[in-house]
């Protein structure tokens, strides 16, 4: 089962951030996931096999990705 990763996800790490938060904002997608702390703003890469692995919970999904545009066939 492939999951959808979207930007703007806000998810739930397994273990906390030694600043003691535990939710971040996913701000980059692509072979590595760009993840932004929500109580310091630190920003780290992981690459998706670890992100899947330490991720706990969805909290809130990011924002649809625009469909592929469909050339009009009346030009």
């Amino acid at each position: 089962m492939v999951e959808e990763i979207r930007l703007g996800d806000v998810v739930q790490t397994r273990k906390k951030h030694p600043c003691g938060n535990d939710e971040w904002t996913v701000i980059r997608i692509g072979a590595d996931i760009k993840l932004r702390c929500h109580g310091c703003g630190r920003i780290i890469m992981l690459d998706r096999q670890d992100f899947l692995r330490r991720r706990k919970r969805l909290i809130s999904q990011g924002p649809a990705p625009e469909a592929a545009a469909v050339p009009d066939e009346n030009n």
